[in-house]
Order: structure tokens, then C-alpha cells, then sequence
């Protein structure tokens, strides 16, 4: 749907909201019902038109263009073009997992080597790649959904592997509230999705808990990085010595 398509569709729901008719519209606007009428059928009309249609409805522009940012669908995957460009800079990677995790510009730059300009730069290149909408005075919105995750084979993916998945797993995960468990076993093929659906809530309510807690001073709260994993595997090592 094009941007004036989108345009038209929301100023049809918010005459519906107003509970204003298209004749109401009409006399505000000084037109005929019928040409209002066509106007809206056809889906297109000029800037200034709409323009004029949101000040009958005592409506700011700027705003009518944030609902329907609001109201688009969001991502719940990058393309491949997308992941390489969050992985061609460190600090934008690093950018990109503060704003997945609600981080503020501020608390961004107060606590890594980035200046201001630097982070206003790199919001601006995440805002075009659109993992956010940027907004006044920096803040933004975040156009990926709770079910986001960064592709299985992709640039992103292929970057942790190299670079963290080692000094991840190199930890001891013996400080409070940390812990590494490793199962094994064989269970039936229809019931291994719903442990897979079962991490995957956990994941999510990692992350609600997060955002829940960001109302928490600093000193109350500590990072961490959870990773949930479930795949049909076999250690290499034992693999060789099968039969």
C-alpha cells in the first residue's frame, strides 16, 4: 500500500472515531458530499487536501503520520541487506542490541566510548535500515516484534558465532544466578516443538522482565544475556564413533 494510500485509510478511522459522516466532512471542507464521497473511494488525493481533511478534524498531520507508522506490521526478520549493514561497524551492532534491549541514547552513551553525535549518527542509519522509527529529541520506536529474531544463517548470526559464542561459553557460570545446563535425551518428534515453544517463552518473558525493570535504579539491576538453544545434534567427537 503506498504512503498516500495508508494516508487516506487512517482518515477514514479517525472520521469513523469522530463519528463525523462524509456530509460533515463536505461542509467543513466546503465541498459536495459527492465529491468528498469520490475522494475517499479512489484512495489518492493531494497533500494539501489531506491537510485540509485533518484540520476539519482538529487533527495534527505530524500525528496522523505516527499512528500510521504505529499501525504497520513490524519485523519480525531482517533481510540479509539489513544484517549487513547492523554487523559492518562494531558500534552500530553495539547500538543495535542496546535499542533491541530499550536503551535511552543517554544511558547508551554514559556507558560506552560513544559520544552523542556518534550515537545520533548511528540511531539515524538504524532508523533507514528500519529496526527503529526515530523520533524528537532522539528517542524512538522500536519496529520489531517480541517474535524478532536475527536469521539462522545470516550476517548477525555468522558474526556471534565467530566473535562471542567462545567467550560466552568460556565463563564459569558459577557467580548468583547464572547457570549452564546441558541435556540430552530422545523424545517423540510431535512433542519436541512444544519444548521449543516453551523456550521461546521463556525468552519472552526475559524480555518483558527487562523492560518491567527499567524503572529500577541502576544498582538494583544487573546485565545479563540468556541463550536458549534446541537442535537435532550429535557432538562430532561421538559421531565418528558410530557404526
Amino acid at each position: 500500500m503506498s504512503t498516500t494510500a495508508d494516508l487516506v485509510a487512517a482518515l477514514k478511522k479517525e472520521l469513523k472515531a469522530a463519528q463525523m459522516t462524509y456530509a460533515d466532512l463536505a461542509r467543513g471542507l466546503g465541498m459536495a458530499e459527492s465529491s468528498v464521497k469520490r475522494m475517499f473511494a479512489k484512495g489518492d488525493m493531494a497533500l494539501s487536501r489531506i491537510d485540509a481533511v485533518c484540520r476539519v478534524l482538529k487533527l495534527d498531520f505530524a500525528e496522523l503520520a505516527r499512528r500510521i507508522a504505529d499501525a504497520q506490521p513490524l519485523l519480525k526478520e531482517l533481510t540479509q541487506e539489513q544484517e549487513k549493514a547492523v554487523v559492518a561497524d562494531k558500534k552500530m551492532l553495539l547500538c543495535a542490541i542496546c535499542v533491541l534491549s530499550g536503551w535511552t541514547l543517554e544511558q547508551i552513551s554514559g556507558e560506552y566510548r560513544l559520544t552523542e553525535a556518534e550515537c545520533i549518527k548511528y540511531f539515524a542509519q538504524l532508523d533507514r535500515i528500519g529496526i527503529i522509527e526515530l523520533r524528537p529529541l532522539n528517542r524512538y520506536r522500536l519496529k520489531l516484534a517480541k517474535t524478532f529474531r536475527w536469521r539462522p544463517h545470516g550476517p548477525v548470526m555468522h558474526y556471534f558465532r565467530d566473535h562471542a559464542v567462545l567467550d560466552y561459553f568460556g565463563g564459569g557460570f558459577d557467580r548468583p544466578a547464572e547457570g549452564l545446563l546441558l541435556v540430552h535425551g530422545s523424545v517423540s518428534r510431535a512433542i519436541a516443538p512444544s519444548f521449543l515453544e516453551r523456550l521461546q517463552r521463556v525468552a519472552q518473558d526475559f524480555a518483558q522482565q527487562h523492560q518491567a525493570d527499567q524503572k529500577l535504579a541502576e544498582k538494583d539491576r544487573e546485565g545479563y544475556t540468556l541463550v536458549l538453544a534446541m537442535r537435532s545434534w550429535e557432538f562430532a567427537a561421538f559421531a565418528q564413533l558410530r557404526r
